[in-house]
Parts: C-alpha cells; sequence; structure tokens
C-alpha cells in the first residue's frame, strides 16, 4: 500500500476476529514502529505486547476505569499492546534541565507518533487497532511490573479486524489550514 492509500483508509478498529496474531506479525509491526521519529533520537517509547489472555483481562477488568467500552474491546481484542514512555528524558537535557518550555509535553508528542507509527504499520500489515486512552496507568504499571520511570502511554488492541468502519467527516483543508 502506498502512504497515502495507507493514510486514508486506516480506520480506529474496535471489534476483532477471534484470530490470534503471532509473534512475529507483532515484531514485524514494532520493527515498522520503531521507525518512529523521537526528540533528540532519544527512542524511548517501548512496547509491551500483552497476548495472555489472563493478564489482558486482568488489565481489562482492573484498569480502564469502569469504562466498560475499553474492557470490551480489551478482552475482544487477541493482543494488547501496551505503549510505554520513559519519563524525564523527551525535552531534557542530560543534566536534568528541560530544554524547552514545553517540559514533559515532548514524551507525549514522543509517544504519539509512536502509537500512529504503529497502527499504520499494523493496518499495512492487515491489522486493525484503536489507541485507547481512559486507563489507570498506575494499575497498568503495577499488573505489567513496570519500573517507576516506565510510564503507560496508551493501550493499543491489535488484531484481524471484524469491522470495517466508514470514513467519518473530516474537516476541510480550509478550516484546518491557515497561511501567513
Amino acid at each position: 500500500m502506498q502512504a497515502k492509500e495507507l493514510i486514508e483508509t486506516r480506520r480506529s478498529i474496535r471489534k476483532f476476529k477471534d484470530t490470534a496474531v503471532t509473534t512475529e506479525l507483532i515484531k514485524e509491526v514494532i520493527l515498522l514502529a520503531s521507525n518512529a521519529p523521537s526528540w533528540k533520537n532519544t527512542q524511548t517509547p517501548g512496547y509491551i505486547a500483552v497476548t495472555d489472555p489472563a493478564k489482558k483481562t486482568e488489565i481489562a477488568e482492573n484498569a480502564t476505569m469502569t469504562f466498560s467500552h475499553n474492557k470490551d474491546i480489551i478482552n475482544g481484542a487477541p493482543a494488547l499492546i501496551v505503549l510505554t514512555t520513559e519519563d524525564g528524558i523527551c525535552g531534557y537535557e542530560p543534566d536534568g534541565k528541560p530544554t524547552t518550555s514545553k517540559g514533559t509535553h515532548w514524551q507525549s508528542f514522543d509517544a504519539g507518533i509512536a502509537a500512529q507509527t504503529l497502527c499504520l504499520a499494523a493496518h499495512e500489515l492487515g491489522l486493525g487497532t484503536v489507541i485507547l486512552g481512559i486507563y489507570q496507568e498506575d494499575k497498568v504499571q503495577q499488573i505489567l511490573g513496570l519500573p517507576e520511570n516506565k510510564k503507560v502511554s496508551a493501550l493499543i488492541p491489535i488484531g484481524f479486524p471484524a469491522e470495517a468502519p466508514e470514513k467519518r467527516k473530516r474537516k476541510t483543508v480550509d478550516e484546518l489550514l491557515q497561511i501567513v
């Protein structure tokens, strides 16, 4: 698929086929996602593939802030990618001083780039994804045994799509673009 088609056809998938995603396919997605740019090439985003049904259910049941829709999506996906970043690196100099006025904003910025790159890579390989933001970070960290400096940036269910959502209305270029 060409980049234009990939961008135009990628959709958020919330229903998945009951087909396992192989470790090899997950590794291929992550290999492609590793090409995402990052602040000063720090490459702090990391990925945890949760394929164990019990661990995935534990996250769905205990870390989705009683938001049943996300719970159902996670439970219905064959795998869950937990996107992590390392605290205190993006936007900071080695001595810990912020490089710009944006401070920790760069960490979220890098996570967003990494998430979209992962989703486009998955789409290219025939997989569907959706980026979930309603979760309890501390509970996900605890369930996965993450160290304090690893922050959970997003939960991304992944699998073979069982739906083909229509493209939603987008803002026009004139609404989005200002030329000065």
